[in-house]
C-alpha cells in the first residue's frame, strides 16, 4: 500500500511550550492508524497542522502525493474531520445544517440531494432531517457529525475521539459504518481515542507523549515488545501456581500467571502438564502497552 500522509520531522511550539518535537510517522492508504496519547501529548496540534488549521514551525507534511505547503486548498478537499466537540449549528435542522456545508464545496442543487440520500442511507439518519441539531440525542448528533465529513466523499477521515460519551450500542453503529467505508471506498481512518479497545483493531498505532512518538507498530508488535503474555488456569490451587516460578494473581475461580511470551508458556505447559487441564493463554492489551510505554493510563471517556 502506499502512504497516504507522510509526515517528517514536524515541530510546533507555542511560547515555551513544545507541543510536537521532531516527530515522523507514515499513514497506508485505507488503513486504520491510530494516533494515541493524554491530553497534551500533541495529538489536536499535529492533526491541526494536517488539517491546514495551524502552521508548523518545522518539518514536512505530504497528504496523498503533495506538499501541505502551496496545496492547503487541494488537500482540505481530500479530508474530513470529526472533532471532538460538533461543530454543528445547533439551532439549525439537520437538513440545513448539511447543505450549508456541502455548498462549501460546491454540492448544491441534484448534487446534494443525491449525496444527502446515499448519506442517511449509510448513517440512518432521515427521520432526524427535519429537527433542530440542538434536540438530537448525543449519538443522533454524532451520526450527523459523520455525514457532515463525509459530504466531500474524502479520502481521509480524521476521528477525533469520535464515540466519548456515547452508549456501546451508538458505538457499535458508527464503527460498523467505518468499516463499510474502509472496504467499499478504501478510506483511510486516522483515529485519536480513549478507548483502547478501538486502538487494538488498528492496523498500526503511534503513542505519543510529551510531544514526541514513545512507541509505534502494528498491535501485535506492540505487545509482544511492551508486555508478556498471561496464562489463566483454572481448578488448582494456589501452592500449584507457586511451583511454576511466575508472578501470578488470584482472579475469580482461577489465577491469571505472567509469563514473558508465548514460547515461555509453552514450556511451561509441556513441563507441568498435569497442572494444566483447563486454561486459556491470552496477550496483554493495548492498555498495559500505553502505560508501560507512558507510564500513565488512557482512560476511557477522558475529553481534551
Amino acid at each position: 500500500m502506499e502512504n497516504i500522509i507522510e509526515i517528517k520531522h514536524l515541530s510546533k511550539s507555542f511560547g515555551e511550550v513544545k507541543a510536537v518535537q521532531d516527530i515522523s510517522f507514515q499513514v497506508k492508504e485505507g488503513e486504520l492508524f491510530a494516533f494515541l496519547g493524554v491530553n497534551g501529548a500533541g495529538k489536536s496540534t499535529t492533526i491541526s497542522i494536517i488539517c491546514g488549521q495551524l502552521k508548523k514551525d518545522f518539518g514536512t507534511v505530504i497528504i496523498d502525493g503533495q506538499s501541505l505547503d502551496g496545496n492547503i486548498d487541494k488537500i482540505k478537499n481530500e479530508i474530513g474531520v470529526v472533532f471532538q466537540d460538533s461543530v454543528l449549528d445547533k439551532a439549525l435542522s439537520v437538513r440545513d445544517n448539511l447543505q450549508s456545508r456541502a455548498a462549501l464545496y460546491d454540492i448544491t442543487g441534484e448534487a446534494f440531494r443525491k449525496r444527502l440520500c446515499e448519506l442517511m442511507k449509510l448513517l440512518e439518519f432521515e427521520d432526524l432531517l427535519k429537527r433542530p441539531v440542538g434536540k438530537l440525542s448525543g449519538g443522533q448528533r454524532r451520526r450527523i457529525d459523520i455525514a457532515r465529513a463525509l459530504l466531500n466523499e474524502p479520502k481521509i477521515l480524521i476521528l477525533d475521539e469520535p464515540t466519548t460519551g456515547l452508549d456501546p450500542q451508538t458505538r457499535k453503529t458508527l464503527w460498523d459504518v467505518i468499516s463499510t467505508l474502509r472496504k467499499e471506498k478504501n478510506m483511510t481512518v486516522f483515529l485519536t481515542t480513549h478507548y483502547m479497545e478501538e486502538a487494538a483493531d488498528a492496523d498500526y498505532v503511534v503513542i505519543l507523549d510529551s510531544g514526541k512518538i514513545s512507541a509505534q507498530g502494528t498491535p501485535l508488535e506492540l505487545k509482544n515488545t511492551y508486555t508478556g503474555d498471561f496464562i489463566t488456569i483454572y481448578g488448582v490451587s494456589e501452592e500449584q501456581v507457586q511451583v511454576l516460578g511466575r508472578p501470578y494473581e488470584a482472579i475469580r475461580d482461577a489465577y491469571r500467571v505472567s509469563v514473558p511470551n508465548t514460547s515461555d508458556a509453552t514450556e511451561l505447559i509441556i513441563k507441568h502438564a498435569d497442572m494444566f487441564n483447563d486454561y486459556e493463554i491470552t496477550k496483554g492489551k493495548m492498555d498495559d502497552v500505553f502505560l508501560t510505554v507512558t507510564g500513565k493510563k488512557l482512560n476511557g471517556g477522558e475529553k481534551e
